[in-house]
């Protein structure tokens, strides 16, 4: 019997409710002597990480979630705890990784753990404004970039030209803007992720280039936007 598709997270953890779907947690953060710290992963204080669960889980309810918490009360993290963060779910097994981080700066610890992904074979996922500077991980080579896109409705999804983001999708967690839900192409990363762990469970040894592949052929849109539109 086929294991159950892996799907890490590094986000602000997932709420009780979504226990089930969980098949290993772990918080990771920066100690006061400068070193990162693995410990039992907490509540959910933001929302985020679960509403980012949800999504995944409504498009591929068979996957198992491998929640990396990074974020506590404030969506701000240490370059060092995302890279542990995703040595951890490459370690763990996860087959595709969504990051709903994005760091203005480049750091060598981070980017090194990225290629170690991508040479591991994980697809991993990361969230890139639409307009302004560059952010990392979703700038790294072997990073899918996605972004929020305006003309997404619902699951819609769009392919991309160019280097700064290769995917586009709605920034809203539901159909339409709702007051103090997350938004934002940390929101848009998650609906690739959700199209991809949906590819990946119904064939779990797709390769990565092929299962991308697949949820471009589902696209709605193809080509940039107009007139981009800065999502938070």
């Amino acid at each position: 019997m086929t294991s159950p598709v892996a799907v890490g997270l590094i986000d602000s953890g997932v709420a009780a409710g979504l226990a089930r779907a969980v098949a290993a947690s772990a918080r990771f953060e920066l100690s006061v002597c400068g070193t990162v710290v693995a410990a039992a992963a907490g509540p959910d204080r933001l929302g985020h990480g679960t509403a980012v669960a949800g999504l995944i889980l409504r498009s591929a309810p068979s996957v198992r979630l491998l929640v990396a918490q990074v974020f506590d009360a404030r969506a701000v993290a240490a370059p060092a705890s995302v890279a542990a963060a995703l040595d951890w779910l490459v370690a763990e097994g996860a087959r595709l990784v969504n990051m709903s981080v994005g760091l203005t700066a480049d750091r060598a610890v981070l980017r090194a753990a990225c290629l170690r992904a991508v040479e591991a074979g994980v697809l991993a996922i990361a969230a890139v404004p639409a307009i302004g500077p560059e952010v990392f991980p979703a700038a790294y080579p072997g990073i899918v970039p996605v972004t929020g896109d305006a003309r997404c409705q619902g699951d819609d999804l769009a392919v991309l030209p160019g280097v700064r983001a290769a995917f586009g999708a709605s920034p809203w967690t539901g159909s339409d803007a709702a007051p103090g839900m997350p938004a934002g192409a940390s929101i848009a990363a998650a609906r690739v992720s959700a199209a991809l762990a949906a590819v990946f469970a119904a064939e779990p040894d797709l390769p990565a280039a092929a299962a991308l592949a697949r949820v471009a052929g589902q696209a709605v849109h193809h080509g940039a936007q107009r007139s981009p539109v800065a999502v938070p």
